[in-house]
């Protein structure tokens, strides 16, 4: 089940980071402090994705258990 916890997780930070991204981006308010903003957001992504790739990753293999 870790590696494919492993797998979830490098795509699940990848899109979690992505998106945090684009809302520092695309936000007037906070395109002022990006340079600031930017690493904070991608690494929370990347924290934030850890759990939730455990999570999905279990369902994962509890689905395709037989």
């Amino acid at each position: 089940m870790l590696r494919i916890a492993a797998v979830v997780w490098i795509v699940l930070a990848t899109t979690l980071a992505g998106i945090g991204l684009l809302v520092v981006v695309a936000t007037p308010s906070l395109a002022g402090q990006a340079q600031l903003l930017i690493p904070i957001v991608c690494g929370a992504a990347i924290i934030v994705a850890m759990p939730l790739s455990y999570v999905v990753a279990r369902r994962i293999a509890r689905a395709t258990a037989t």
